[in-house]
């Protein structure tokens, strides 16, 4: 008996199946790092060489690509070390579920940048809008699909990060801290969860 896996309908030998997991394994190990690399990166060029002037936030009268150019900026190496030390947990605990929700996360954090962006008269950057994306989506995706997996890593991210929740609020915020970004990622988290996940029906199918 050959066991093996489909694909397409086409029986593919066991070998090629683990070769083929292995490699997406690595493709989710790989992609926050790969993310957390451009902002060490700017950072690195940015206070080494440029002495902390090459500021790429999103604010009033700032080009439109700052949108997708202020997640991978940050106020000097305490912000970003800061934001690192959040970003990498929750981005593993997102991809335990899929890469869909990952990157469906980042693209409404940017999306909800732009209001934001528009009308919020003081600038802001780093990973921290993404960081409350992957917690909003945390939290809710565990509520909606309720199947272990999903419940465990709501479980998880709130027993880990939700003392981060007083940052949605302005009062309770530090100053100088952009709640409206962390306020925008969060709502956008949630919002991708809404938009990629299985019903408890779906999930019975």
């Amino acid at each position: 008996m050959n066991i093996g896996c489909h694909q397409h309908g086409e029986p593919r030998s066991a070998k090629n199946c683990f070769s083929d997991q292995s490699k997406r394994v690595d493709g989710l190990i790989a992609l926050p790092l790969i993310l957390l690399g451009l902002a060490w990166l700017q950072e690195l060029v940015d206070q080494l060489l440029l002495g902390g002037r090459w500021n790429l936030a999103m604010g009033p009268g700032t080009p439109w690509w700052t949108l997708f150019t202020a997640p991978f900026s940050h106020q000097g190496f305490g912000h970003l070390l800061t934001n690192s030390l959040v970003f990498l947990p929750l981005s593993y605990l997102v991809l335990a579920r899929s890469r869909r929700a990952y990157l469906s996360i980042w693209i409404v954090v940017i999306v909800l940048e732009i209001p934001v962006w528009l009308f919020w008269p003081v600038g802001s950057h780093g990973l921290s809008g993404v960081v409350y994306g992957l917690l909003g989506y945390l939290v809710l995706i565990g509520f909606l699909e309720r199947r272990p997996l999903s419940i465990l890593l709501s479980t998880i991210a709130l027993l880990l990060y939700g003392s981060a929740l007083p940052g949605l609020l302005p009062w309770a915020s530090p100053a100088g801290v952009s709640w409206i970004g962390h306020a925008s990622g969060f709502l956008a988290g949630m919002l991708a969860a809404l938009a990629v996940h299985r019903s408890p029906d779906q999930l019975a199918d």
